[in-house]
């Protein structure tokens, strides 16, 4: 073993660890793409105004990020 692992006493088990997290992730944004790529999936999303929701989201979320600058 490395004197690196020794000394966290971790065992590069964090670094394993972070890679099951990222790549969970990687996966349920690439999961979600292939949903909202289906056009049956838009069809339905259209019907319910999902895109109208985001409109409205928009303005206060460039707020959110105005304020954040500050």
């Amino acid at each position: 073993m490395e004197p690196s692992e020794h000394a966290n006493g971790t065992n590069g088990r964090t670094d394993l660890d972070s890679l099951f997290l990222v790549g969970g992730v990687a996966l349920m944004v690439f999961g979600a793409g292939l949903i909202v790529s289906n056009p049956v999936v838009r069809r339905y999303l259209g019907q319910i105004g999902l895109g109208n929701l985001a409109t409205a989201a928009l303005p206060d979320l460039q707020r959110y990020m105005r304020l954040r600058d500050m």
